[in-house]
């Protein structure tokens, strides 16, 4: 049978879509790239934000439709099979589902003749196969250990389950022998990884760098509050040469009574001091953040505070989103702050965030940096990242890709580098 699968979502997301995919290929199964030549069609679906969940309908909405023209077995995974599946049960009744900590079943639903739901359990003991491309994305542990009051794909993901250390390095020295250069290591909270097996996120860092090889180590987004709790550690291991010093420390609020009301576990002071602590170390080193702008009672003086906190922390990076209620979610039931604010807001973190991200990029002009090449660009261009992991976009050829060049960097804009490739 011919399969087509859609992915949506974040890093976790794309790496259970190649678990399915290496499940599937060994049982015999061929992977397809258009929709009308597949047997089966697998929706993996993100709901972080209700224009995520918004999107997941629609294109439920046009895969039944399909559905029912070109009969192929449809089967839904992600978040949204967890946390909403009688929202997926109304629009196509007929399609399988499968939560995310169930993906390993994905032969036995596809194999079924019968509409299959697997939503309760767990059985998470495989880590994916590196496919193409220089970037592996690894997940080292599934769910966390958070309570936001906000968000849904706790619900979706579950509690903390990491990954043995030992099967997570047998999977990089795979892939790294197979061809990959850019390794990045994934969680809902990589800070909290081996909490609930004994080991911490800095011993794994430690034993991937040391996997022979010439390749980069990307460590993924981090809580501030379990981030703090290792700090020194984690200062130690970002000093290796194999690892981005990239920095993806979500805030969410620079108020402390939001931070409250959102059930985060550290204050605005910590996050500044946890980025204050990495620019010492690395004064180069990228830090990226989120903010969340419009969540329930945030006044004016709230939302300044977040103001503020950007002007002094300058993140390199600032994913602004505006608060959306999530079903299931206590922040759902509180007193909601008017879509036309929330724009407003949106906009004004957006454009400082520009702002600062041009003050931060303009030194670079005029050097000649070490650059890895990634991934092909627009108009036979294609992407590098710097040590620091920040975007050098440049003119080469694609066959240049996953190999170190020097570049001059020749311009700048607020999200990256622009860069001629140099001797």
């Amino acid at each position: 049978m011919k399969v087509y699968i859609e992915t949506y979502g974040c890093s976790a997301n794309l790496a259970d879509t190649n678990i399915m995919k290496t499940l599937l290929l060994k049982a015999g199964y061929q992977l397809v790239d258009s929709i009308h030549e597949a047997g089966a069609v697998i929706l993996n679906t993100c709901i972080v934000r209700s224009e995520s969940e918004r999107k997941m309908v629609q294109k439920l909405i046009e895969l039944e439709k399909l559905r029912r023209k070109l009969k192929f077995k449809l089967i839904v995974t992600g978040c949204m099979a967890k946390a909403r599946p009688a929202l997926i049960a109304k629009i196509a009744p007929e399609a399988s589902m499968i939560a995310p900590q169930l993906i390993e079943d994905i032969v036995d639903v596809i194999s079924s003749p019968k509409r299959i739901v697997k939503l309760i359990g767990e059985k998470r003991t495989m880590l994916p196969k590196y496919m193409d491309g220089i970037k592996f994305t690894v997940p080292i542990a599934e769910g966390c250990l958070g309570n936001c009051s906000y968000c849904i794909v706790r619900i979706a993901r579950g509690r903390l389950r990491s990954y043995p250390v030992e099967k997570i390095v047998e999977a990089v020295k795979c892939a790294v022998r197979d061809g990959a250069k850019e390794i990045r290591l994934t969680a809902q909270d990589t800070s909290v990884y081996g909490l609930d097996i004994g080991r911490t996120l800095p011993e794994l860092v430690r034993e991937v760098a040391e996997i022979p090889g010439d390749f980069m180590i990307r460590i993924g987004m981090m809580t501030p509050n379990g981030a703090l709790k290792i700090i020194d550690e984690l200062m130690e291991v970002y000093e290796h040469p194999k690892v981005y010093k990239f920095f993806h420390i979500p805030v969410q609020s620079g108020d402390d009574r939001i931070l409250k009301l959102m059930r985060r576990k550290y204050t605005s002071r910590d996050f500044i001091e946890l980025a204050e602590t990495f620019r010492r170390k690395f004064p180069e080193g990228f830090i990226a953040t989120d903010i969340i702008v419009g969540f329930p009672t945030e006044d004016e003086e709230a939302f300044q505070n977040t103001i503020e906190l950007l002007k002094k922390v300058e993140p390199d990076k600032v994913h602004v989103s505006r608060y959306t209620p999530r079903p299931h979610t206590e922040a759902a039931s509180m007193p909601q702050i008017p879509e036309h604010i929330k724009k407003k807001r949106s906009r004004i973190v957006a454009s400082l965030s520009m702002k600062i991200g041009l003050k931060r990029n303009k030194p670079y002009i005029g050097r000649i940096e070490r650059a890895l090449i990634t991934d092909p660009g627009r108009r036979n261009t294609v992407k590098a990242r710097l040590e620091n992991y920040r975007l050098v976009v440049l003119k080469a050829e694609e066959n240049a890709i996953g190999k170190w060049v020097k570049v001059k960097i020749v311009n700048a804009t607020p999200i990256q580098l622009i860069g001629e490739l140099t001797t």
